[in-house]
């Protein structure tokens, strides 16, 4: 008998590598040893494939096998080793032939079927950068799996098909009765079914016509947004419909988008690329790893990285705990999260807008001249002081979002819809792209002070009323920097093709509350 082999993929966060399953079988007695450091999951295949072997009328050989997960090194979990596993020993056997380049990512039940396993965008992915085009899968994750193009993906419903599939003896095999293609399309309409929400549209906030300036802005040059406000001010309403007026994700973007949202669930659902910026609104008792990612073993992905090219909202952001806002600082400049734990380290993609949306004080009352207030001065300061200077340096948008007055909420008037404004976030964009194109940039929130202080610096004119307060110390070095960027996008929305004093002007007002406005 010779040694068997298979394909897989082990996944570390988005990034997979391609392990080769090799399996022998030894003249010795009965014994199963699974090498390679397999986790608990991992470890118990060899249960589930001797069962659904047996069932499937090929059971495996009552020797010794041996099998051996290469690069012994990384760390493998998951259950969607099985299949790979089960068909790498049937060839030791004889039983199967050629399955030596076919990558198998399935999780086989005791009875022989295929159940789908989450990953298998980025794990097709992995294995056609490694040069693997043929791929077999569950049925519920072959529209996933070929939302990748140059790859052959098929889906079985049983391993006897598999099997047969591989040249093994149909004399023996034993099939399972249904149509798992109608089984497949069930399972998508349920999870698509539960996906479905209600649209929301920017025409339904009453008056706030400063906010909603700001949250065109926002949109137009990806700025982060805070909105400071008594309760029923708006904050959240303005904070729903900002994915409304962002543009739909590029192919690429499309691609990481849903890769992270494969990690989430067992793909059912995934029937094509999401092309619309996502939205996560986690509530306030959220861990660190909750927002940024985390668990035992390998970490998995966080409300910021389900957020990548989309919003994050914290509303309610100053009963967050302080370490999971000052968590979210180094992705908001690096845009990438690595996450490292004693199994290993993962990466994941975290360039989302946050949102911050936060009540006056505790009690929400200290609007005005704050005569209501029922708050101290201490439990102010220690309220405001879990948002801390520098997360709020990184955010360009500051804003004071004022109580809306009875004769805005009566007004039955026409209000701009999101249709309207996103016609012209994307105008503006795309004026950006142009302009930043050469340096590999799309959005203005992406300018470097290289870039703002060389090739598009402003002269001394139009900058005079931001020297001046980076001066008397209201703006720091990285504050300067937002500020030139929110004038750019400003410029952007009017069409123009440089800011000019007035657009300076506007984004400094925007960066302290809104005062003046």
């Amino acid at each position: 008998m010779s040694v068997g082999r298979a394909l897989a993929v082990a996944l570390v966060g988005l990034n997979g590598h391609v392990i080769e399953v090799e399996a022998d079988i030894g003249q010795t007695l009965p014994n199963f040893i699974l090498l390679g450091l397999p986790d608990a999951s991992l470890s118990e295949a060899r249960e589930r494939i001797r069962s659904a072997a047996q069932n499937s009328g090929i059971p495996l050989s009552r020797r010794k096998i041996t099998v051996n997960l290469i690069p012994a090194s990384l760390p493998k979990r998951g259950s969607g080793f099985d299949l790979a596993i089960v068909m790498a020993a049937l060839e030791a056997a004889g039983d199967v032939r050629g399955t030596g380049r076919t990558v198998f990512i399935a999780e086989l039940g005791l009875d022989g079927r295929l159940r789908p396993v989450r990953g298998v965008l980025p794990a097709v992915l992995a294995a056609l950068a490694a040069g693997h085009k043929d791929v077999v899968v569950a049925p519920a994750n072959v529209a996933e799996g070929k939302l990748v193009k140059g790859v052959r993906v098929r889906a079985f419903e049983c391993l006897a098909d598999v099997a047969m599939d591989f040249n093994a003896d149909p004399n023996n095999l034993v099939r399972l009765a249904g149509d798992w293609k109608a089984a497949a399309v069930h399972d998508a309409a349920e999870a698509d079914g539960g996906a479905v929400e209600r649209a929301v549209d920017l025409s339904e906030v009453a008056g706030q016509p400063v906010a909603r300036l700001a949250l065109e802005i926002a949109a137009a040059g990806g700025h982060h947004l805070m909105m400071v406000g008594p309760p029923g001010s708006g904050k959240t309403m303005l904070a729903e419909r900002l994915p409304g007026l962002l543009p739909d994700l590029s192919d690429g973007d499309a691609m990481e988008v849903t890769a992270i949202q494969s990690l989430e669930h067992r793909g059912s659902g995934l029937l094509d690329l999401v092309r619309r910026p996502p939205y996560e609104h986690p509530h306030h008792s959220a861990s660190t790893a909750a927002i940024i990612g985390g668990g035992s073993g390998i970490p998995r992905p966080g409300a910021a990285s389900r957020a990548h090219r989309g919003v994050l909202f914290l509303d309610e952001a100053p009963e967050f705990d302080k370490r999971v806002l000052d968590a979210l600082r180094q992705p908001l400049e690096s845009g990438e999260l690595v996450l490292h734990r004693s199994a290993g380290a993962a990466a994941y993609p975290a360039r989302f807008q946050l949102v911050l949306a936060a009540n006056p004080c505790p009690c929400g009352k200290a609007t005005g001249k704050g005569i209501n207030c029922e708050c101290t001065p201490m439990a102010r300061r220690r309220y405001f002081g879990r948002l801390s200077g520098p997360l709020l340096d990184r955010v360009d948008i500051q804003l004071q979002v004022n109580k809306v007055q009875l004769s805005q909420l009566a007004d039955s008037g026409p209000r701009e819809s999101s249709a309207d404004v996103a016609k012209r976030v994307q105008l503006a964009r795309n004026m950006a792209k142009e302009r930043l194109r050469r340096w590999g940039l799309v959005h203005n929130a992406e300018m470097t002070g290289r870039i703002l202080r060389g090739p598009l610096k402003m002269d001394g004119k139009c900058t005079a009323l931001l020297d001046r307060a980076m001066g008397t110390g209201v703006l720091s070095a990285r504050g300067y920097d937002r500020v030139l960027r929110l004038a750019w996008t400003v410029a952007d929305l009017q069409g123009r093709e440089r800011p000019d004093s007035d657009d300076v002007g506007l984004a400094l007002t925007l960066r302290q509350r809104g005062e003046g406005l």
